[in-house]
């Protein structure tokens, strides 16, 4: 891990990220579908084919059980934390804006991020990356460093290493050995982790997207929802319910014919350019069958996903903190600052203190979780405290702003609409 992290930090220090500025974005694909109503075909990349030939799946080693529970971050882990945090602080935070108004990233910021290797620690050196052993902590704290410059930019930054961890866990040696060697390269392609549905209490065990068995390998039919950077996804994995297994998950190219993309925008999370994907009789090979179609397979990746969105609640809700604690000691009423009131004070005080009990639990789910210890509890009781205090420190936020809480020049009203994102959401990004 010593390697990709010292290669961030020269990265973070290096003149052309600093003198790196936001271009004007060319218009907006999925603004277009917005006013128009169109549906686009998948975007037709390039062609995933073998680099070299895998004797067997390569895997990251489970993390040594230290048999200390001490969440203190590393040596290493605070640097890639503290460069990741520059980097949201300079490039996500001031485009948050713009990207939430056109619902899309502004031109070159995400090839920027592509730039800092975040999914190279998630790979063996086998394949390519870093990696030499799980690092589910590492990618709680980097997706909570995201968060904190915009949850919609880090959701987008962030959905083509849900691909490639997914790979890495659970990927055959065929599969790795198509589609990892992408992720490794210059051009890290655009990708996503598509488990959402829209249905009234949807739950991800039971997706309306359907799987059947044919001679040649497998058919699905069926739609997917929020679907993060989904006009320039290349590949996606998707859930759909296997005929007399249950649900399982499927590796499809956006070039397969019966893949298309139409615009979904949200009330929040539009900086990540969401959409729907339709997926209408999508014939797939059967090596396109990820893990095999087992059900703890999907269990897992069902809760390190819940576990990557405690990790960007907690992200933006400490922005929302570092916000309104300067906001509430400047801010003057009666001749004081409004802090002095014992109200408002209280209400910060709480922020303070929801958000250390959400940080605790989420990394001690990432800790068991990457030395292979049992965490379905923990992972829990993290999207629990994620969904419920999550959306109690947005809407403080807003409230102890007052007027100025309810229009855009101030970010506490967007961070409130992405935060109401973490109790609905389901995939798009995964530890």
């Amino acid at each position: 891990m010593g390697l990709g992290l010292s290669a961030l930090t020269r990265l973070a220090g290096s003149k052309v990220i600093e003198r790196a500025g936001l271009r004007k974005p060319v218009q907006n694909l999925v603004s277009a579908g917005t006013r128009n109503g169109f549906r686009v075909a998948g975007a037709a990349g390039r062609t995933f084919k073998s680099a070299t030939k895998l004797g067997k799946p390569a895997r990251l080693a489970p993390a040594e059980d230290t048999g200390l529970f001490d969440l203190t971050p590393s040596e290493d882990q605070q640097l890639i934390t503290e460069t990741v945090t520059e980097f949201a602080a300079e490039q996500l935070r001031p485009a948050a804006a713009d990207a939430d108004a056109k619902l899309q990233a502004p031109e070159g910021l995400l090839s920027r991020a592509a730039e800092l290797g975040i999914t190279l620690v998630g790979i063996p050196e086998e394949l390519g990356g870093v990696g030499t052993e799980r690092s589910v902590v590492t990618n709680a704290l980097v997706a909570e460093a995201l968060a904190h410059g915009d949850l919609g930019l880090a959701v987008a930054v962030l959905a083509p290493s849900a691909v490639s961890t997914a790979l890495v866990s659970y990927g055959d040696e065929q599969q790795q050995a198509d589609y990892v060697p992408a992720f490794v390269g210059e051009n890290v392609p655009a990708a996503a982790l598509a488990l959402q549905e829209r249905t009234a209490l949807f739950d991800p065990f039971k997706p309306a997207t359907k799987a059947r068995r044919t001679p040649k390998g497998y058919q699905l039919d069926g739609v997917k929802s929020l679907v993060p950077r989904a006009a320039d996804a290349e590949l996606f994995i998707v859930s759909a319910d296997l005929e007399g297994r249950g649900p399982a998950l499927f590796l499809v190219e956006s070039s397969n014919p019966g893949v298309t993309i139409e615009s979904e925008p949200a009330m929040g999370l539009r900086g990540a350019a969401t959409g729907k994907l339709h997926l209408e009789k999508v014939a797939l090979p059967a090596g396109a069958l990820l893990g095999g179609g087992k059900a703890e397979v999907f269990t897992e990746v069902v809760r390190l996903s819940r576990l990557g969105w405690a990790a960007l609640a907690a992200g933006t809700a400490k922005a929302v903190l570092d916000y309104v604690v300067p906001y509430v000691n400047e801010r003057k009423a009666f001749g004081e600052p409004v802090s002095h009131r014992q109200a408002v004070a209280f209400s910060v005080a709480d922020i303070a203190i929801e958000l250390e009990g959400l940080r605790l639990v989420t990394l001690r789910a990432a800790s068991r979780a990457e030395q292979g210890k049992p965490y379905a509890r923990e992972v829990a009781l993290a999207r629990k405290l994620a969904v419920d205090k999550g959306m109690q420190i947005g809407s403080a936020g807003v409230q102890l702003l007052g007027g100025h809480g309810f229009v855009k020049e101030h970010p506490v009203e967007r961070w409130y609409r992405d935060l109401r994102a973490i109790g609905v959401m389901e995939g798009a990004v995964l530890l």
